[in-house]
């Protein structure tokens, strides 16, 4: 029998907030107290909420990037090796013409692209997933969500006086 291992549960403070405004306040105040780690739920992106996060840019771009041209060097590099290896000589027309090979090579752009892409979303939500960490399923729907691992009292007071409908403890 295969025993399902148990996620750790992350301690810390739970706020939620009705309104964008407060839950950006709240954001801004804990980063200049030098929370860094937040973690934030909204059911919509906000870019106000991005803002106010400040965080870098995702890797994942890079993969597609690098996905992308690999297909499109693939493609280019496949269709003019084959009409080499094959070649059709019709009419005095260069055998290895690039305008035919653009099709075959935009296809295969997007498509290392986008198997780049899910590739790093896979690898990056298994190497820096957020297990553990509480959430409430209202977020999801009407509510802006933020966790403060490892709070203390004076961050539950300043979720509080930012506007927060509703703060709790999470326990491990």
């Amino acid at each position: 029998m295969v025993a399902l291992k148990r996620t750790r549960r992350t301690p810390g403070v739970l706020a939620s907030f009705m309104y964008v405004d407060a839950a950006v306040e709240a954001i801004r105040a804990l980063r200049a107290g030098g929370h860094r780690d937040l973690v934030v739920y909204s059911a919509a992106p906000n870019h106000e909420i991005e803002e106010a996060l400040d965080h870098s840019v995702s890797p994942v771009r890079l993969f597609t990037l690098i996905g992308g041209l690999t297909g499109c060097a693939a493609g280019f590099g496949m269709t003019i090796w084959m009409s080499l290896d094959w070649p059709l000589i019709v009419g005095g027309k260069t055998i290895a013409s690039i305008p035919p090979y653009v099709v075959i090579a935009f296809e295969l752009t997007i498509l290392l692209g986008a198997l780049s892409t899910v590739g790093a979303l896979m690898l990056f939500s298994a190497v820096m997933g957020k297990r553990g960490i509480a959430y409430d399923p209202r977020y999801s729907d009407d509510l802006i969500g933020i966790f403060v691992p490892g709070g203390a009292d004076q961050v539950e007071q300043l979720l509080r006086s930012a506007g927060a409908v509703e703060v709790r403890r999470e326990a491990a």
